[in-house]
Formats: C-alpha cells, structure tokens, sequence
C-alpha cells in the first residue's frame, strides 16, 4: 500500500435508475480507483438505495472523488468514512467435502470458534456460512484449506455509519432548506402565430 493511502468506505444515497451504477463506476475508472468492494440495496428509506464501497486512496483523493459522485442527478448524497467509523460486516460462504470436515474436523468447535453454522449438508459437500471481518473470514478459509476447500466466496461490505443518525434525517434537513425560484411560465407559449410568423 502507498504512503498516505488508507481504506475508506464511501457511502451514496441515491435514486433507483437504470445506468447510475455505470456512471458511479466510470468515476473510479477515470482516476484509475481500484474498488475493493461493492454493495448495492434498499436504504432505510423507501425509494432510496445505497452504495456501499470500499477504496483503498488518500483521503484528498476521496474527498474530491465524493464530490464528483455528488454531482450525479440521482445521487442524494455520499459521505466517506474510515473503518473506525462505521460498524462493518462481509458474509463469506465456505463448501468443503464432507466426509473430510466430519472424519477429520471437531465440527462443533469449528462452528463455535469462528462463530460459523452449516447452511447445507449432503453427502458429497457442506457449505458453511459465517460473518466478520476479512480477517476472520480469511482465517476460516486457512482452516478449512487441509479438508479440501472446494469453494470460497466472500460478500462486498455492509455497513452503518456509527454517528450517523439515517438518512431519513437527512431528507428532512432538505426538506427544510429554501426552495429554489419559482418556476415561470414561458412568455411565448400559446404565442407561436406571433413568434414563428416569417
């Protein structure tokens, strides 16, 4: 990792559209941003959805990327924040022989020990399912590699911004500001005859 880099996860409250998450992701190819993570869902607020991505950059970069992102019509708003402030999970699902987990494995202390649970069992595979930190999800997969780990697949990042007090809060802070000028109606409509006469 470069000096001054850290890891961010920004948040972007938008509107449903078809064609927003292309023009998110242009954002970060054009500044050659890697994203480490995506996740896309329903908010807490009916009609609104929410990003969720994990970069790798300077906070300056960050900041001026938000900005950019900001200026997308159906994006409400976006914040960035450290992993210090946000409270974050991944989901990592984890499919291993199972005449190899249960001959070798004291399952029972594995599911304890990395908080884990069997989702499906048959006879030929277990998946696994568990959630936390890469590191911790990392970890199992270490674990489980001697059994024959035949599959590993890790959710993007979810995630609650602790100071935070939702979005909903948010929309009513907009909904207090001043509206902007009245519409006015056009002085030529109805007027065509007298406008387009040559």
């Amino acid at each position: 990792m470069e000096t001054g880099k850290q890891e961010f996860t920004v948040t972007v409250y938008t509107e449903n559209h078809i064609g927003l998450l292309n023009r998110i992701a242009i954002i970060f190819s054009r500044r050659k941003i890697n994203v480490e993570s995506l996740n896309t869902s329903p908010s807490e607020v009916e009609g609104i959805h929410r990003f969720t991505i994990v970069i790798n950059e300077s906070e300056d970069v960050v900041r001026k990327l938000v900005r950019q992102i900001e200026k997308q019509v159906e994006v409400l708003k976006a914040y960035y924040n450290t992993t210090d402030e946000i409270v974050w999970q991944e989901l990592a699902l984890y499919k291993v022989p199972t005449d190899e987990i249960a001959e070798k494995v004291k399952v029972e202390r594995l599911l304890r020990e990395f908080g884990a649970r069997a989702v499906v069992i048959r006879k030929d595979y277990t998946v696994f399912e568990t959630t936390g930190h890469r590191e911790e999800t990392d970890k199992l997969v270490q674990v489980l590699e001697p059994y024959g780990l035949i599959e590993f697949v890790r959710s993007a990042r979810v995630a609650i911004i602790k100071a935070s007090k939702g979005f909903h809060e948010k929309l009513k802070e907009f909904e207090k500001m001043a509206p902007g000028a009245e519409i006015k109606e056009n002085e030529y409509l109805g007027k065509q005859g007298e406008v387009f006469s040559m």
